[in-house]
């Protein structure tokens, strides 16, 4: 391969920009963080996003603890290796994770240590097979393995929700 010719990464990395361009997808929005905080307060959780993914993980809707809050804000961005949503974008499917100390696997996470995370709900956001990023909320408190249904429920509708909004705004079809 010569250094003119585009390997597949950076062919599938130019075509998901192009599909981010085409939903409008260019950065945080408002309409994005009002769903974010809706999601937080259904989910009855301190922080939710919609993660969209390019080098690292973007917060283009983002619902963060503001003020007198003993829960720590954070930022529009991530690493990859952060956090929960990489799991769902690598299985395209929902991850609820009531309890994630209950998960050897997921207990050693950098957002369990910075920022005290304790459960998980994300869903990818999905357009004709390609993974656009995904919808999730976390909170500092476990929950009973028994509302991984309810949250499952939650966070797949959401996904569901913010689709819609893509489409419309877009003028793409599903």
């Amino acid at each position: 391969m010569t250094a003119d010719t585009p390997n597949s990464s950076q062919v599938g990395a130019a075509q998901h920009h192009a599909l981010l361009r085409a939903f409008g997808l260019t950065g945080p929005e408002p309409d994005l963080d009002a769903i974010a905080a809706q999601l937080a307060k259904e989910a009855d959780v301190p922080y939710a996003m919609i993660n969209i993914f390019s080098s690292s993980q973007h917060f283009f809707g983002l619902h963060t603890p503001q003020g007198d809050s003993e829960w720590p804000t954070i930022g529009r961005s991530m690493p990859l290796e952060h956090g929960f949503c990489p799991e769902v974008v690598a299985r395209r499917k929902a991850l609820v994770l009531p309890d994630v100390f209950a998960h050897p696997r997921f207990a050693g996470n950098s957002v369990v240590d910075q920022i005290g995370i304790r459960t998980y709900a994300g869903a990818p956001l999905l357009h004709d097979g390609s993974v656009l990023g995904t919808v999730c909320f976390v909170g500092p408190v476990e929950r009973d393995l028994s509302t991984g249904r309810e949250s499952l429920a939650l966070i797949k509708q959401r996904a569901d929700d913010v689709m819609s909004f893509l489409y419309r705004r877009s003028g793409l079809r599903p």
